[in-house]
């Protein structure tokens, strides 16, 4: 059975750093690009961060870059995403997911599999 579990999510303080991780079982991960996205209530699913199956692209939502990076470590299966700086805004259910293109797709309808998401709440 294929699946995407996600991790690291919690709660933490204005300024602060999560390290969310996406691991995958019954496939491996190597030839798929993995995105990141999030929703917060009450608002639609939006595209956070993408890595291609090689990790030699990447791409990030404006909102995000300079504060979140990217990686992944194909013997593990897992692909990470480094949370620093984090803000209220930042609060949400972050779900990854694994796409067969041979890019770095922001765009949900690009990937095949999901995760249940993990929740990351930033308030003081």
């Amino acid at each position: 059975q294929l699946q995407l579990v996600e991790s690291g999510g919690g709660l933490v303080q204005p300024g602060g750093s999560l390290r969310l991780s996406c691991a995958a079982s019954g496939f491996t991960l190597d030839y798929y690009a993995i995105g990141w996205f999030r929703q917060a209530p009450g608002k639609e699913r939006e595209g956070v961060s993408c890595i291609s199956s090689s990790g030699g692209l990447s791409n990030y939502a404006d909102s995000v870059k300079g504060r979140f990076t990217i990686s992944r470590d194909n013997a593990k299966n897992t692909v990470y995403l480094q949370m620093n700086s984090l803000k209220p805004e930042d609060t949400a259910v972050y779900y990854c997911a694994a796409s067969g293109f041979n890019s770095c797709p922001m765009a949900r309808r690009a990937y095949d599999y999901w995760g249940q998401g993990t929740q990351v709440t930033v308030s003081s």
